[in-house]
């Protein structure tokens, strides 16, 4: 396959390179020039060429990956890379898309493993239900520095210290929920992690000990 570099001004992704190449191959098609504005490329007849031959080679590459994996099950490392992808927050089609394998493929892979699925984000934080928590996440007690599920706001987050609450019979936790960043600092240079502290009672919090089998990095 090709290697075409990327300004950073260009609009090389692959929603938009579907889209232009259809454009290219409908009845009445697009001009090249119009095909370069649509990618915000100099008009350069060569590279547009370049750009639409390699992504032609990628479809290509992807579709006879995809047909090698359909009907096998999933290997110990595409479990272990669903799991990271997906608690890392990327999306179940750009899951799939590294993996060769359909949507449908990794959201099952995820049920079956017991990962707690993410809601839209009008559907999370401060005055919604409470996220499903798959069987396996259920607990009661949870330790200082263990990783869990805020099922509050869909994210990882970390344990600092718990106590028992007589007034709800539960125990309650502080924790430190994780968001993923990145930007840079004027201080402390890139920062990759943030969140926030807060307090949970044990059924807003999900376990991720069942996941630790699979030797993931959470």
């Amino acid at each position: 396959m090709r290697t075409v570099r990327k300004r950073n001004h260009e609009k090389l992704d692959e929603k938009n390179l579907v889209r232009v190449l259809e454009y290219l191959e409908q009845d009445k098609p697009i001009t090249k020039k119009e095909a370069c504005s649509m990618l915000n490329i100099s008009y350069n007849t060569t590279r547009l060429n370049s750009i639409i031959e390699d992504f032609k080679d990628t479809l290509k590459f992807r579709a006879v990956r995809k047909a090698q994996n359909r009907g096998r099950k999933a290997t110990d490392y595409e479990v272990k890379q669903a799991i990271e992808m997906y608690l890392d927050e990327q999306p179940v089609s750009g899951i799939a898309q590294a993996l060769y394998r359909s949507t449908t493929f990794v959201r099952n892979l995820l049920d079956r493993v017991g990962v707690p699925q993410k809601r839209p984000t009008t559907q999370q934080g401060l005055g919604a239900k409470i996220g499903y928590l798959p069987d396996e996440c259920v607990s009661e007690e949870f330790s200082p520095d263990e990783k869990v599920w805020c099922a509050r706001y869909d994210l990882p987050a970390r344990i600092i210290k718990g106590s028992f609450d007589k007034r709800h019979n539960c125990n309650v936790y502080h924790v430190y929920v994780i968001e993923l960043t990145n930007f840079d600092s004027p201080y402390f240079g890139n920062i990759k992690e943030g969140g926030f502290h807060a307090h949970f009672a044990s059924y807003d919090l999900g376990s991720l000990r069942h996941l630790n089998k699979y030797d993931i990095n959470i």
